[in-house]
């Protein structure tokens, strides 16, 4: 095993001053035509990385023949590379000890998960998984050249990486990966969007490469979907890189771009010059990190420490959708009224209102429920939540109380709110107003 911490430490430390040039280098524009017949899923990478060269070659006709330069040799490249970083428990990434995630309880991984096989588990055996690959887009074309692994074993967290020095070599990669899952007996798997990407694409390999892919039963904590339910409403993005800084707080300040990883390892194949994937290793340990500090930030927002101010109100109205997801009404009922306890933006707050008033109308909370449509319909912003709280009022005198004339008052106001915001609510009170009329002068 090469032990690669000492070089991502060093990549850590620099700050590289980088400024791009306006006018495209030849580097540049083979990059950009890289970037064009990538996204084809019709081709295989051979064809994709012939195709370029074809091109590069075609750009060299028609121009002023050069000196005579000595024939370019590529530096030999090791067919396959395995590394392997151990990180000590109580090693900090942005704000969390390695060690908080063993001390993350099933029932909230069920939560987060919305599977029930976690009830019994924690993250103490699970797999935690990144790919970097020769395409963003998927499909039986894309090889996943570097897999990164985390786990938890003997007192550490682990970064294992397998990382494919020859494309021709897949087969062997895939095999030694499946001796190392079977070996290390994984209970569950966590990944960053790996039930449309990660997942299916190495089951793929693992199939196309005639293995057995013991991962596809085990319980999956995709937590791209958690993730979105807890912060889309607080942070303008759920990516991971942003959340890991956001949230978790770490420094990324050296990492790359992941549309920049394929195009690093098409120079590496036509080099054979491993400096250019150093940074390439170091992103995918750093998104292994930090789907685990994620998962971790996350996890404690249902715990003691959120309850306590960990989390702020934006967090916990959060954990509040992600309850009411997995069908715990009181629980997420209990988030929402504690989010309301604190400071939240007026659209969101509107929302938890709305939510909680949903829960007292189905548990027959008459007073609760209608003092909260007054609250929001007396809103000074015209919006959706508001529309839906006039609805709801006049709904409540018409039938539940058989006050038809404060119906009628109530669906006229909003009739003149819904106009050019909602044809939906327009309609409906449009037509409330009529049967409302009809009632009241049968009444006469």
């Amino acid at each position: 095993m090469t032990d690669m911490k000492d070089k991502f430490e060093q990549l850590k430390r620099e700050r590289e001053a980088r400024t791009r040039a306006r006018s495209k280098s030849k580097s540049d524009l083979i990059k950009d035509a890289w970037e064009e017949i990538d996204k084809s899923e019709e081709l295989s990478v051979k064809d994709k990385l012939q195709r370029l060269i074809s091109l590069s070659r075609e750009e060299k006709k028609g121009k002023p023949a050069k000196p005579p330069q000595p024939p370019f040799e590529p530096q030999k490249r090791e067919p396959l590379l395995l590394f392997e970083n151990p990180f000590p428990l109580e090693t900090k990434y942005g704000k969390i000890a390695l060690s908080t995630g063993l001390e993350i309880k099933g029932d909230v991984l069920t939560w987060l998960s919305k599977d029930a096989s976690f009830e019994d588990l924690n993250l103490s055996t699970a797999l935690f998984i990144d790919l970097e690959t020769t395409g963003l887009s998927g499909g039986t074309g894309v090889v996943p050249f570097l897999i990164g692994l985390g786990y938890y074993r003997d007192e550490k967290f682990h970064v294992t990486q397998f990382f494919l020095g020859e494309l021709a070599e897949e087969e062997r990669m895939i095999q030694e990966l499946a001796q190392f899952l079977s070996q290390m007996n994984f209970q569950s798997i966590v990944t960053f969007n790996g039930k449309g990407f990660d997942i299916p694409l190495l089951e793929t390999r693992f199939i196309i490469n005639r293995q057995p892919f013991v991962l596809s039963e085990l319980p999956h904590l995709d937590f791209l979907y958690s993730a979105r339910s807890l912060w889309r409403h607080k942070h303008e993005s759920c990516r991971l890189y942003h959340l890991a800084r956001e949230v978790v707080q770490a420094d990324r300040a050296e990492d790359i771009p992941a549309a920049e990883v394929p195009w690093r390892y098409f120079q590496y194949l036509q080099t054979g010059n491993f400096e250019v994937m150093e940074q390439v290793l170091y992103h995918n340990q750093e998104d292994i990190l930090s789907l685990l500090g994620v998962v971790i930030v996350g996890s404690l927002i249902f715990s003691e420490a959120g309850e306590e101010g960990l989390a702020d109100a934006m967090d916990l109205y959060g954990a509040g959708k992600v309850m009411e997801k997995v069908g715990e009404v009181e629980k997420s009922v209990h988030f929402f009224k504690r989010a309301l306890d604190g400071k939240l933006s007026e659209e969101i707050s509107l929302q938890a209102r709305r939510k909680l008033s949903t829960y007292f109308k189905k548990g027959a909370d008459w007073e609760r429920a209608v003092s909260i449509w007054r609250e929001i319909a007396s809103s000074d912003r015209a919006s959706l939540n508001q529309l839906y709280s006039f609805r709801e009022l006049a709904m409540y005198f018409e039938h539940k109380v058989k006050r038809y004339e404060e119906a009628l008052k109530v669906a006229e106001e909003g009739l003149v709110l819904s106009i050019g915001l909602s044809s939906y609510y327009e309609q409906d009170f449009a037509h409330r107003l009529e049967r409302l009329k009809r009632k009241l002068r049968t009444q006469k």
